[in-house]
């Protein structure tokens, strides 16, 4: 397996076959499991096995199926299957953590991110350092020998900035602090995080990895050691654990992802190519496009300039709303890496609970508009997106 390519492993990695030789991966739905005697109860609970399960907040057949496949497509020993990419967030911060401990964070977040960092974990003592993270010399500065733990989003919601992940996983490693990246818009096929030097991979599987908007879900990947050890205790008390039925969702959405995200890159390239000079804008934000300022570290770090594209209307908040309202394909949500295209309003929805002041800081304007690109032809999407342009221009 471990020579496979990411095709291969998105669709049998982790494959664990019943008596039956199903072709499709069964669902156990159970949560818990029998034992043949008190001795193997016992021996059970002291240490488990690989094909030994004792509850399906601990472990299942299924949603390991749905670890081991992703472990294998992300390059990582390990992987732990949660309800939701927030669970998944919070989850791998809370575990390792103290009062005391210091981290040091990007400052563009996804609001719930930000939530996690500024609110909870500084609630139990943690305290947490914000920088810019596309500026290097701000992480330099705030990252000191007592620093336990490094966060950021690979791709920023929603301004789309890049970090450099093998930058600042150096200036982490440097001090011995873990560095853990929220890499949801980076997705497990474009994603060579861990090779370029994360020790931790989170992802929404809410998002590209289910990708047809049935199921909530999150996986935090990494050492064998780190998510046994630190992780899974944790989860496994505070029951953010992810359940059989939405594994096997997750496993039929790994063995068409590579095919699906490939081609909504695509499209989101050719979207953006299309509209970048429209009149409408004052600026079209896409990391595949040269004009972007994290272009070559794009091109370095995933190879394409992932799924969605943001697009800032001149015409502030009475535009986006305009255009949001004339689009007939793309469905207004506050989802993203569906089939479906789907837009948003991030100031008024995903970040309007952080002040105008932050907004402005972190580039979200009254006019920005997230657009995830699906599945769709790509010809009828610019065209819907360019008549829609063409109404918001005159508002």
């Amino acid at each position: 397996m471990k020579d496979w390519n990411k095709r291969t492993a998105a669709v049998h990695g982790g494959t664990r076959r019943s008596q039956y030789a199903e072709v499709s991966e069964a669902i156990f739905l159970t949560q818990g499991f029998v034992y043949d005697s008190a001795e193997q109860a016992e021996a059970r609970f002291i240490q488990s096995g690989d094909d030994e399960f004792i509850y399906a907040r601990y472990g299942n057949p299924t949603v390991r199926m749905f670890e081991e496949r992703i472990a294998a497509l992300e390059g990582a020993e390990d992987a732990f299957a949660t309800a939701s990419g927030m669970a998944a967030v919070s989850g791998a911060l809370t575990a390792m953590l103290k009062a005391g401990d210091h981290v040091v964070s990007s400052r563009a977040l996804f609001g719930s991110c930000l939530y996690v960092l500024d609110e909870v974990l500084t609630r139990f003592g943690v305290e947490v350092s914000f920088v810019d993270g596309t500026d290097l010399d701000q992480w330099r500065a705030a990252i000191r020998p007592d620093t336990r733990a490094v966060f950021f989003e690979s791709m920023a919601n929603p301004t789309l900035e890049i970090i450099d992940i093998a930058a600042v996983s150096g200036l982490a490693h440097a001090v011995g602090a873990l560095v853990l990246v929220d890499n949801v818009f980076a997705t497990p096929v474009f994603s060579d995080a861990i090779a370029q030097g994360a020790d931790v991979v989170i992802y929404s599987a809410t998002k590209h990895i289910d990708g047809q908007g049935r199921a909530l879900g999150g996986v935090i990947l990494g050492t064998r050691e780190f998510i046994r050890g630190t992780v899974e205790p944790y989860m496994k008390h505070t029951g953010g654990a992810m359940s059989p039925f939405t594994a096997w969702v997750m496993l039929k959405g790994l063995e068409t992802l590579s095919l699906r995200v490939n081609a909504q890159a695509d499209s989101a390239l050719d979207m953006a190519l299309a509209v970048q000079d429209h009149p409408a804008l004052a600026r079209a934000i896409y990391p595949g496009l040269p004009t972007h300022p994290q272009h070559a570290l794009c091109q370095r770090q995933t190879g394409k300039g992932g799924t969605v594209l943001s697009l800032d209307l001149r015409g502030g908040q009475a535009a986006a709303f305009a255009f949001l309202n004339a689009l007939r394909i793309a469905k207004i949500s506050n989802n993203l890496g569906d089939a479906k295209s789907i837009v948003t309003h991030p100031a008024t929805t995903t970040h309007q609970r952080l002040s105008e002041e932050h907004r402005q800081r972190l580039g979200i304007t009254p006019g920005l508009v997230r657009f995830s690109v699906g599945i769709e032809d790509s010809s009828d999407l610019i065209a819907d997106v360019t008549r829609a342009l063409d109404i918001a221009a005159g508002v």
